[in-house]
């Protein structure tokens, strides 16, 4: 068995008996230190999910989509981080952030999921414009088909001068720490393959990327059933891999 493999079940075991202290404390503190939000800065690299409104009626439109995946993905993704890497990242909690929320100007990364169903408000993609232009760094994922088209139309509002670019393999995106052996992996659900698209400072790709977004794609997916034999173990790998590369780039740039 490989050593990234053993690294992996081995984190998927951290992160089952994490899920399971967090349950047995949800009588007193929900989850636990996972999904605050606040909490008193203290430099430790701490994940940030957005939390966000919808006009769109539904299931995935309303409450229940911007917490897919909560909170397993987090907690393995950090886990791998803080084992492989010299981020000193947070493995007891997490925090859940609004746009508008004036905490997020302490954090350099944020993460979004199901933005194809995504509003705000004037305010919102104010302030957000204001984060990303003063160094922030967001990732949005899982969203397929013409949810791109939502959420083309909200960015707009955020960054209207910047074009989206499609990266291919070769940006320094995919290989700030781990060399990947594809960035295709499959969406682990639909099958679909996954593009990816990025928004770069005065439009020039070789200056910092402001925003990447997978299209057609659902990373976080992987890293919340990593080893429960619901999918590839060379997907799920390539998942965690890319995972490491987002964070280590957003922290670097």
């Amino acid at each position: 068995m490989s050593r990234w493999r053993r690294i992996l079940r081995w984190a998927t075991l951290v992160g089952a008996s994490m899920a399971l202290a967090v349950s047995a404390a949800s009588g007193q503190t929900g989850w636990g230190g996972w999904g605050e939000s606040e909490r008193a800065y203290d430099g430790v690299f701490t994940f940030v999910r957005l939390r966000w409104d919808s006009r769109f009626g539904g299931r995935r439109g309303g409450g229940s989509a911007w917490n897919h995946d909560f909170p397993r993905a987090e907690q393995n993704l950090l886990q791998i981080l803080k084992d492989l890497t010299f981020i000193d990242a947070n493995t007891t909690g997490s925090l859940i952030l609004r746009l508008d929320d004036p905490q997020l100007f302490k954090y350099p990364i944020v993460y979004m999921w199901e933005p194809g169903f995504w509003t705000m408000g004037d305010f919102e993609a104010q302030r957000f414009r204001e984060y990303l232009l003063k160094g922030g760094f967001a990732i949005f994922d899982d969203f397929e088909l013409d949810q791109w088209n939502n959420f083309e139309a909200q960015m707009r509002r955020v960054l209207p001068e910047l074009r989206w670019v499609k990266l291919d393999q070769s940006h320094q995106i995919f290989d700030g720490f781990f060399r990947m052996k594809t960035i295709e992996f499959p969406h682990p659900m639909m099958g679909l393959r996954p593009s990816y698209y990025g928004l770069h400072l005065d439009n020039d790709p070789s200056k910092r990327l402001l925003v990447i977004a997978n299209h057609n794609a659902d990373v976080a997916e992987y890293w919340e059933f990593v080893g429960q034999g619901f999918f590839p173990v060379d997907s799920s790998n390539e998942a965690f891999k890319l995972g490491v590369n987002y964070m280590i780039y957003g922290l670097t740039h």
